[in-house]
């Protein structure tokens, strides 16, 4: 039986932030899946950071694919990693795969427009300037 707190504050013991993550429902490991935006992005839809999605445009940052760019084929949500298309490495039977990659080394481009997904964004932009 999974165990998890909503009261849990903090640990120092890296098994006990693994042992959170690790048991996290999934609506809630979801917003693991985030990555940052570029400048022009940002200021745009006023966010710093947006959850990734299928069909986004990605630069990787960090790692052995540092530089490279592609579009996002899908995400493990279980696993909280990202795939995108151009990243891939030779398995051991020379045949090809998708490398998986983390959303925080991951910042996105271009998003994919949805009707969902932005309209979301820019009503908290407006609020937080209302509040100003």
């Amino acid at each position: 039986m999974k165990t998890w707190s909503k009261h849990w504050k903090a640990s120092k013991l890296p098994k006990k932030q693994h042992k959170y993550v690790y048991n996290l429902p999934a609506h809630l490991r979801g917003k693991l899946l985030s990555s940052t935006l570029t400048k022009e992005l940002r200021k745009k839809h006023g966010t710093r950071n947006i959850r990734i999605r299928k069909g986004d445009k990605a630069k990787i940052m960090r790692g052995q694919y540092k530089g490279k760019t592609g579009t996002v084929e899908r995400i493990d949500v279980k696993n909280t990693r990202a795939y995108i298309s151009g990243i891939e490495h030779t398995k051991r039977d020379s045949s090809k795969a998708l490398y998986p990659i983390h959303p925080s080394n991951i910042m996105i481009t271009e998003l994919s427009q949805d009707k969902k997904r932005l309209p979301i964004k820019q009503e908290t932009k407006k609020t937080t300037e209302t509040k100003k």
